[in-house]
């Protein structure tokens, strides 16, 4: 396996067009932004990319255009590969590895009520299928149900296998897992409660709203390593001041409106997936202009 991978990664978005194909221009174009903001890396491919509504194709089409972008700035790339075809997730792999990603990650899968022994051995054949590391995923609000613990563990303890993106209200079980296997790489991925998770014992974070604010999550992870609990406080209060905005608008519809107000258009998002109020942009300029959101754009 090569270099850890810790740190604060933006969970990339997906740039489409107007008929909602994948641009590859609006992508270079999102890219670009989230890349100037002084994360660790970019997770591409995965769940705030749109990834289950996007086919193989479109991904493997991403994770070029992403790849060009980021080489000559230095950032890690994790490529979200979770697809409901083990096949498709190993050729999106292989295509990873190719093109110089440093990790991989994946969805358990999810299309059919799977049992513990076939996430397992998913993960097992995905694993072994590069010789890239591999960050496993516990979302239950994705996936509809939670991996149990003892099954964790053994996936952590698979071959090629680095740590696990934790995407779940379910710490104590976070912490269990970390004592039972701590040389793991452990992800926080709920952004509006980060702070939780780090005092915890997260080494990272992926998230969504690290798209539009990076700098106020790279902010957050150095005044938690500085134990500078006040400080830590007052930037997860931002974040969840915005997240909180995004609820009522839809997560990923909201962030594309909230692009859109600052020149950047990544299209809209693909259907079904839709803005539920008519006045999205306006409610999202108005959060960005706020005197404690706005110094965090890029």
């Amino acid at each position: 396996m090569t270099e850890r991978l810790a740190g604060m990664y933006a969970a990339l978005m997906t740039g489409l067009t107007d008929a909602g194909d994948f641009d590859p221009d609006r992508q270079r174009a999102l890219t670009d932004y989230v890349l100037r903001q002084g994360l660790a890396g970019l997770y591409v491919g995965g769940s705030s990319g749109e990834s289950g509504l996007l086919d193989a194709d479109e991904l493997a089409a991403q994770q070029e255009v992403v790849a060009d972008l980021a080489r000559a700035s230095g950032a890690r790339l994790i490529a979200h590969v979770g697809m409901p075809s083990l096949r498709d997730s190993i050729r999106l792999a292989k295509q990873a590895k190719k093109l110089g990603y440093h990790g991989l990650s994946a969805l358990p899968p999810h299309s059919y009520p799977f049992s513990d022994a076939e996430i397992e051995g998913y993960y097992r054949d995905l694993a072994a299928a590069t010789d890239l590391p591999l960050i496993v995923y516990e979302v239950p609000i994705r996936t509809g149900r939670p991996i149990g613990l003892d099954t964790l563990v053994r996936i952590l303890d698979l071959p090629n296998v680095a740590g696990i993106k934790f995407t779940s209200t379910d710490l104590f079980k976070f912490s269990m897992l970390r004592r039972r296997r701590p040389d793991a790489t452990y992800f926080f991925g709920f952004d509006e409660i980060y702070l939780a998770g780090a005092a915890l014992g997260a080494d990272g974070g992926i998230g969504t709203t690290y798209n539009l604010l990076g700098k106020l999550y790279v902010a957050l992870d150095a005044a938690i390593a500085a134990r500078d609990l006040t400080r830590a406080q007052e930037l997860q209060d931002v974040s969840q001041i915005f997240v909180e905005a995004l609820l009522d608008i839809g997560v990923l519809p909201g962030m594309k409106a909230a692009f859109r107000t600052i020149g950047i258009d990544c299209g809209p998002t693909r259907a079904p997936m839709a803005l539920r109020v008519e006045d999205a942009e306006d409610r999202m300029r108005a959060v960005l202009a706020r005197d404690d959101v706005k110094p965090w754009l890029a």
